[in-house]
């Protein structure tokens, strides 16, 4: 049958999303990610804590989820309230629509120290989910 497909929606598609995409890929999913409203570039903090358990995003690059809008995905999932509202129609297919809201790190405040703990902490939450999504649906 092949890899299953996702794609990942947040925000800016720069931190949640991105950490989502990473993992998917790592568990062996055709995974993509897009965001609403996306930034320029991946969160710094995001690709730092992700290259700690070898898990390289620093190539990847904000999407509008305007360019997925006709493609065929097994699972499209939010990550965030704000995409979960704002999500736009999909001419495509998907079997199924998912939402799951993690704290957007980008809004952690403190030292850098205090900031990469709290994507730590967001990496890890978004690692536990991934690996329930794979074992419901991979």
């Amino acid at each position: 049958m092949g890899k299953r497909k996702i794609l990942f929606l947040c925000t800016g598609n720069s931190c949640r999303s991105q950490m989502a995409e990473g993992f998917a890929h790592q568990m062996g999913w055709d995974a993509y990610s897009a965001g609403t409203k996306p930034e320029i570039d991946v969160n710094p903090f995001a690709i730092k804590v992700m290259s700690e358990i070898d898990i390289d995003i620093s190539n990847h690059i904000p999407q509008s989820v305007n360019e997925y809008l006709d493609k065929n995905f097994s699972i499209i999932a939010t990550v965030c309230n704000n995409a979960h509202e704002t999500c736009p129609v999909f001419t495509g297919s998907s079997k199924h629509q998912i939402h799951h809201s993690f704290e957007d790190p980008a809004n952690a405040i403190g030292s850098d120290e205090e900031i990469t703990e709290v994507y730590r902490r967001i990496r890890n939450e978004i690692l536990n989910w991934m690996l329930k999504l794979t074992g419901e649906f991979y």
